[in-house]
């Protein structure tokens, strides 16, 4: 077993904590001194994703990492899935630590909360940060059923593997290693940039029934995603986009579409999982943008 506690015995300075906000119980871990920075994984990660960043950005801000409700050690409930619901749980945490405004930053599902966060509490918000993915709007609608041959890019089936109803846990319980490993084979350039002891921390995370039911929530919840979206006024907090070559461009056009005060940084040489691949690369640019 890979318990929280085991996996912080590597990070120095860093601690678990639990809190309990909008009707549930949200896992994070907190650790460093100045500005609070929340920072939230995407899937099929945990808050071991920023491991390799924490120790750096810690050095500069009051580093908050949360396990979203349904991942990792937080509680997954039946639902609330929605990325306005999951930004809500973000707001009533930040007020619990007594803060009234934080730097948050999102990769992948946690992009999307991030991105509410800001939409919908543009008052506890300092600045944003995007990593490698938009927030749901009409546009997923025109992503492609099929493969399309010729074109470079790796076609995201698990999009609507994951709008499935009960079929992903009954298939997967148990077994979920197989779909990890497949999708970090997939969108990692480096495959050595992830370890088989970081695949092993997500397989455990995901692998019951309880943990793909979830997490699969998150997708089922971009119907209501996509109208919240239509709903918001654009976004005037600065913001910084960090996407690889792959997504750089789609990112540039959600951000500027949604948002007022954007700046773009490009990852080269490296797949969605960022943080794995390019982490001095990216906190980098994260300190930068936060001055």
């Amino acid at each position: 077993m890979y318990s929280d506690q085991k996996l912080l015995q590597t990070l120095s300075g860093f601690v678990n904590k639990s809190a309990e906000v909008n009707g549930i119980r949200l896992h994070f871990v907190e650790g460093g001194e100045g500005e609070p920075l929340i920072l939230i994984p995407g899937w099929p990660e945990t808050w071991w994703a920023y491991h390799k960043v924490m120790p750096l950005l810690s050095a500069k801000y009051k580093v908050i990492v949360v396990d979203l409700r349904g991942m990792g050690s937080s509680e997954k409930p039946l639902g609330g899935y929605e990325k306005k619901n999951m930004a809500k749980d973000i707001y009533e945490l930040i007020h619990l630590l007594n803060y009234e405004k934080v730097h948050i930053g999102g990769h992948d599902i946690g992009a999307h909360v991030a991105f509410s966060f800001a939409a919908n509490y543009p008052e506890a918000t300092n600045k944003l940060i995007i990593l490698d993915t938009p927030h749901p709007d009409e546009s997923m609608y025109q992503l492609p059923m099929l493969p399309i041959p010729g074109l470079n890019y790796t076609y995201p089936w698990w999009l609507a593997f994951n709008q499935v109803r009960e079929l992903p846990e009954a298939l997967l319980a148990g077994r979920m290693n197989i779909v990890i490993d497949w999708v970090f084979n997939a969108l990692l350039k480096n495959q050595n940039s992830l370890t088989a002891f970081d695949k092993a921390v997500y397989s455990q995370a995901y692998d019951s029934p309880e943990g793909i039911r979830s997490s699969n929530g998150w997708y089922q919840a971009f119907g209501q995603d996509i109208q919240d979206m239509k709903t918001y006024n654009k976004i005037s907090n600065p913001i910084v986009g960090i996407a690889c070559g792959n997504s750089y461009e789609m990112l540039k056009s959600s951000l500027t579409k949604f948002a007022t005060s954007v700046s773009m940084e490009q990852i080269e040489d490296s797949g969605h999982f960022l943080l794995s691949e390019k982490p001095q690369e990216v906190a980098a640019l994260i300190m930068a943008f936060l001055g």
